[in-house]
């Protein structure tokens, strides 16, 4: 169905997309998302706070309202404009920065960090581990992570459609969807219109069960873990509508002096 580039997300996220993600969630689910992050992640007053990646930074601006220290890294330049562009009109600092998330320029240096929205499995499984490895440097020992996604199996599989079709900021979005599973993907046509304008884009997510989430966040040197299937705390089960990972840095974790 689809010929994604296994670089798909690279330019993915520019033009009507990210004008379609900048208007799809409502801001008090943004608030709601937030205050679970606080919680979850147990930050004290002026923590230092990861949000990889931060798309338009809908989560970094609403923490940084309240007086947390934000870094927010992403690859899009339409969403990181978006982003600093909100900043400034806010007057709300965040640290932006343009990177790939497999990448991270800090060792020791964050309280917390998180990974929201479905951009957990754009990768391979070596690259999907890299992600986690990367971001686990970045924190401090005992430092916390919440991994959140919608497209695990027990979530994405239950629930799966074909197609979708929604509206938001006047944009139209269908998705045409293929779960293949000798590879474990799933393959997406993604089309965005807006008045005249049509944009279609391929796209893939390397679907996983919770238990190999976990074991990979292990893998990568975190433990402790807590499941929810939403920000209002349920427990994570069959069915959820997302997984909700929250792990910590063992000490043992990571080397180095902060960035």
């Amino acid at each position: 169905m689809t010929n994604a580039r296994p670089d798909w997300w690279n330019g993915f996220f520019d033009g009507l997309m990210a004008d379609f993600w900048q208007a799809a969630i409502p801001p008090e689910a943004t608030a709601a998302e937030a205050s679970f992050l606080e919680k979850a992640l147990r930050l004290a007053p002026g923590a230092r706070v990861l949000d990889v990646p931060c798309g338009h930074g809908r989560h970094a601006l609403e923490l940084a309202r309240r007086g947390y220290r934000v870094a927010g890294v992403d690859l899009s330049a339409d969403l990181l404009g978006a982003a600093r562009a909100s900043s400034a009109r806010e007057g709300v600092a965040v640290e932006w920065v343009s990177g790939d998330m497999r990448d991270l320029p800090w060792t020791d240096v964050f309280d917390g960090a998180y990974c929201a929205g479905n951009a957990f499995g754009y990768f391979d499984d070596a690259g999907n581990q890299a992600f986690l490895t990367a971001v686990v440097r970045t924190l401090r020992p005992g430092g916390r992570f919440v991994l959140e996604s919608g497209w695990v199996a027990e979530s994405l599989l239950p629930q799966f459609r074909d197609k979708l079709d929604m509206k938001a900021g006047g944009i139209r979005f269908q998705a045409a969807n293929r779960y293949d599973p000798v590879s474990g993907y799933v393959e997406n046509v993604f089309t965005a219109s807006r008045g005249g304008q049509t944009t279609s884009r391929p796209a893939r997510h390397r679907l996983y069960t919770c238990r190999q989430v976990l074991e990979m966040l292990g893998n990568a040197g975190f433990e402790t873990f807590e499941l929810f299937g939403s920000p209002a705390g349920e427990p994570f089960v069959l069915g959820s509508p997302r997984l909700l990972a929250v792990a910590t840095r063992s000490q043992a974790a990571g080397s180095g002096s902060s960035g």
